[in-house]
């Protein structure tokens, strides 16, 4: 018998589908003080992925990573936080692995991610 038998998995509905290479929109919960508001976060998924027919453990996540202001950004996003509202495909993605991190000293034409049909 191992841990994740054990662990309850919840159904995500507010998360869609997604691979390495996707590019998705993550809305996340900002708390300033005593306002709450909505931040999106759109960038290319370079480690995890989600599917509804099997759901994540609580401890895992995922990362997504954006070039702001030539300044590469990347963050990581666990799936059972309160704070993610929702997570949004943009763009399908093809790539040939499962963590991109190859992307982080790429920069320009060559960090492109071919699209999926």
């Amino acid at each position: 018998m191992d841990a994740a038998s054990l662990v309850e998995r919840k159904s995500l509905d507010h998360i869609e589908n997604f691979q390495p290479g996707d590019t998705v929109t993550v809305n996340l919960r900002i708390v300033e003080g005593e306002r709450q508001r909505i931040q999106a976060f759109q960038g290319n998924v370079i480690s995890g992925k989600h599917r509804i027919a099997k759901a994540p453990l609580p401890g895992d996540t995922f990362m997504v990573r954006r070039v702001s202001y030539g300044v590469g950004v990347e963050r990581i996003v666990p799936f059972h936080s309160p704070n993610v509202e929702s997570v949004k495909v943009t763009r399908l993605g093809k790539v040939r692995r499962s963590r991109l991190y190859y992307l982080r000293g790429l920069t320009g034409r060559k960090a492109r991610i071919k699209e999926r049909r």
